[in-house]
C-alpha cells in the first residue's frame, strides 16, 4: 500500500469504521428487539439464541478464510464485496416471514459481515505503520464499538416500539451503501506480497467444529445432555478438532498458522477475546430478557436502562487505546479483568437486580471493563507480526470475538433454559440466571490472569522469536518451492 497523508489516513480509518458501526449497531439493535420478534414469530429462547447465533457462528467460520483471500485478491475488493453482500442481507431480513428464513438471511448477513472487520484492520495495520498512531487508531476503532452500544439500544428501540423489528435491519442500508461509495473513491487497494493459497480442508474442519460446538450447546437443554443426538455433535466438533490440531501444521501455507500461537501476547489476545466476548454476548442477552420480560420495560426504556453501560464503553475504549500506546496492554486489561468479574458477583452473589442502583453499578462496572478490553486484544494481536501477514492475524483475532459471542450466547442461554420452565419464565429467570452471572464473573477471572500473563518482558520476547520465525519461514517460501 503506497504512504498516504495524514488527512487521507484519517479517511481510509473513518471509512474502515463505518463497517465496524453497521456490524457491531446490528448485534446490539438485534438485541433489544429479541421480545418483539419472540413473539411475532412464536420463538423459544433456543430459537432467539440462534437468530444471534447463526450470524456469529458463520462469521467466526468464515473469517480467517476472508482475511487471508484479501491478502491474496486485494483487501479493497474483498472489503466492498462484504459491504454489498452485508448490506443485501440486511433487506432480506427485514423481509423475513419466520423464524427459519430470519436465520438464514442472518446467516447472509454473517458471510458478508466475515469480509469486513478483519479485513478492515488489516487496512488499518497497513496504514499506520508507526506503532502509537496505529495504536490510537486501534482505540478510535474500539470507541466505534461505544457508540453502537450507545446508540443501538436506543436508537433500536425507539424503531421496535414505533415501526417494529424489521425496520432494525434498515439502519444498515444507507451506511452499507455509503461505504462501498466511499471505498471505490478514496481506500487504496493492497495485496500481500506472498499470501497464503486456500486451505478448504482446514475451512470444513472450521466449520463442522464450530457447527457442532454450538448446535450441541443450543439444544442439549432440550433434547438432553446425553441424548445420541447431543453425543453425536459433540463427537464431531472433538474429532474435527483433532482434525485440525494434525492436519494444519502439515500444510506449508495453513488457513490457521499455528505457529502464531507461540507468541505468548498473541495466544493471550486469543483466549482473552474468546472470554470477553462471550461475557459481552451473555449480558446483552440476559439484560435484554430481563428487562423486558421480567421488568416488563418497552424496548426503548430498555435501551435507555443500558446507556451506563454503553456510556462507559464509548469513553474507555480510546482512553484504553491511549495506554496501549503508551504503557503497554497489561494496565486495561487487568482494569477489564477486575471490572467485568465484579459485574458477575455483583449479580450473582448480591442479587443486582434488587435495586436500580445496584443494576446500574453493574452496568457501569461492566462497560468499563469491555471498554478497556477490545483494543489490548486487537493490538496485541496484530503487533509484531510480519505486515504481510496482517489480514490473517486480525483474522485469528476476530474470529476468537465471534467464537466467544458464539460460546457465550450458547452456554448462558442454555444454563437459563434449563433453570426456567415456560410456566414460570418471568418468576424464575432471576433465579436461573444466577449461575450464568457465575460464569462471566470466572471469565473476567480469565481475563485478569491470563492479561497479567502474557504482557510481561518473557512474553514480548515469545512475540519477536515467533515474528522472526514467521518472516524467516514466509521468505523462505517463494512461490517454486510453495509449488513443490
Amino acid at each position: 500500500m503506497p504512504e498516504l497523508t495524514h488527512r487521507r489516513q484519517l479517511l481510509v480509518l473513518a471509512i474502515c469504521c463505518m463497517s465496524l458501526l453497521i456490524v457491531s449497531l446490528d448485534n446490539t439493535v438485534l438485541n433489544v428487539a429479541l421480545p418483539s420478534m419472540r413473539e411475532e414469530l412464536d420463538a423459544s429462547v433456543a430459537g432467539m439464541q440462534w437468530t444471534l447465533d447463526a450470524y456469529t457462528l458463520v462469521l467466526a467460520s468464515l473469517l480467517m478464510l476472508a482475511g487471508s483471500t484479501a491478502d491474496r485478491i486485494g483487501r479493497r475488493r474483498v472489503f466492498q464485496a462484504g459491504l454489498a453482500l452485508f448490506t443485501l442481507g440486511s433487506l432480506l431480513c427485514s423481509l423475513a416471514p419466520n423464524l427459519e428464513s430470519l436465520v438464514a438471511f442472518r446467516m447472509v448477513q454473517a458471510a458478508g459481515g466475515s469480509m469486513l472487520n478483519p479485513v478492515a484492520m488489516s487496512i488499518i495495520t497497513n496504514t499506520f505503520t508507526d506503532p502509537r498512531e496505529r495504536a490510537r487508531a486501534i482505540g478510535a476503532w474500539g470507541g466505534v464499538v461505544g457508540i453502537s452500544m450507545a446508540a443501538g439500544p436506543l436508537v433500536g428501540g425507539l424503531l421496535v416500539d414505533s415501526v417494529g423489528w424489521r425496520s432494525i435491519f434498515w439502519l444498515n442500508l444507507p451506511v452499507g451503501l455509503a461505504a462501498i461509495l466511499l471505498t471505490w473513491l478514496y481506500i487504496p487497494e493492497s495485496r500481500a506480497p506472498k499470501p497464503r493459497r486456500p486451505d478448504p480442508v482446514g475451512q470444513l474442519l472450521v466449520i463442522a467444529l464450530l457447527g457442532s460446538l454450538t448446535y450441541a450447546i443450543i439444544e442439549a437443554p432440550s433434547a438432553g445432555w446425553t441424548s445420541p443426538l447431543i453425543l453425536g455433535f459433540s463427537a464431531l466438533a472433538v474429532l474435527s478438532l483433532a482434525g485440525l490440531l494434525l492436519y494444519e501444521p502439515r500444510r506449508a501455507e495453513p488457513l490457521i498458522d499455528l505457529r502464531f500461537f507461540r507468541s505468548a501476547p498473541f495466544s493471550g489476545a486469543t483466549v482473552i477475546a474468546v472470554c470477553a466476548f462471550a461475557s459481552l454476548g451473555g449480558f446483552l442477552f440476559l439484560n435484554t430478557l430481563y428487562l423486558q420480560d421480567v421488568r416488563g420495560l418497552s424496548a426503548l426504556d430498555a435501551g435507555l436502562y443500558m446507556l451506563p453501560m454503553a456510556a462507559m464503553t464509548l469513553v474507555c475504549a480510546p482512553l484504553a487505546g491511549r495506554l496501549v500506546g503508551s504503557r503497554g496492554p497489561r494496565l486495561p486489561l487487568v482494569i477489564a479483568g477486575i471490572a467485568m468479574g465484579a459485574t458477575g458477583v455483583l449479580f450473582a452473589a448480591f442479587e443486582a437486580e434488587s435495586s436500580d442502583a445496584m443494576l446500574f453499578a453493574g452496568y457501569v462496572l461492566f462497560g468499563l471493563g469491555f471498554g478497556m478490553v477490545n483494543t489490548p486484544i486487537t493490538n496485541t494481536a496484530v503487533s509484531g507480526m510480519p505486515r504481510a501477514q496482517a489480514g490473517v492475524a486480525a483474522a485469528v483475532a476476530s474470529t476468537s470475538r465471534q467464537i466467544g459471542q458464539t460460546l457465550g450466547v450458547a452456554v448462558i442461554g442454555a444454563v437459563l433454559a434449563a433453570g426456567v420452565s415456560s410456566a414460570s419464565y418471568a418468576e424464575g429467570f432471576v433465579a436461573a440466571s444466577r449461575p450464568a452471572w457465575w460464569v462471566i464473573a470466572g471469565c473476567g477471572l480469565c481475563i485478569l490472569v491470563v492479561g497479567a500473563l502474557t504482557s510481561g518482558v518473557w512474553a514480548r520476547e515469545t512475540a519477536r522469536r515467533t515474528a522472526d520465525r514467521l518472516e524467516v519461514r514466509d521468505l523462505d517460501h517463494t512461490p517454486s518451492t510453495a509449488a513443490a
